[in-house]
């Protein structure tokens, strides 16, 4: 298991995700962006914003996956 924070994935905030792979950290900060937005919080929003449009332009957003995926590597175990 490894750890990343809504921070290192482009959030605002120092929310730990914890996951076997760096899917499941995005995955989870996808889910994290949601429910803050959801919630009322607008610290999250530009955030959010800019998950959903990785998604809708997933070919754009390589770069940006592809070094989420190597930080993930980087990381030490927990």
């Amino acid at each position: 298991m490894k750890t990343m924070t809504c921070r290192q994935l482009g959030g605002p905030c120092d929310l730990a995700h914890r996951g076997e792979s760096a899917d499941d950290v995005i995955n989870a900060q996808d889910q994290h962006l949601k429910d803050a937005v959801k919630a009322g919080d607008t610290a999250h929003e530009p955030a959010n914003k800019e998950m959903r449009g990785r998604w809708k332009h997933p070919k754009k957003s390589l770069g940006w996956y592809r070094d989420m995926k190597r930080q993930f590597a980087e990381l030490p175990e927990d």
